[in-house]
């Protein structure tokens, strides 16, 4: 189902970052040292703003991509 809130998502298994694009700010974050598990379950999630908000946010540092 097509988020509200994510744009988009990208993960990268090898360095375990999962970039999130934000609709309503526009913004680019990276989380780092994520789980492919995490991941997985991100990805097939019917709510993906719930599923982040409740398993990524305040869960992995993070970085905002300029």
């Amino acid at each position: 189902m097509p988020s509200t809130s994510i744009r988009k998502f990208e993960y990268d298994p090898d360095s375990r970052f999962l970039s999130v694009w934000f609709v309503a700010s526009g913004r680019h974050y990276e989380f780092l040292e994520v789980p492919p598990g995490t991941f997985t379950a991100f990805k097939s999630a019917f709510a993906k703003g719930r599923y982040f908000n409740d398993h990524i946010r305040n869960h992995y540092a993070f970085r905002l991509v300029t």
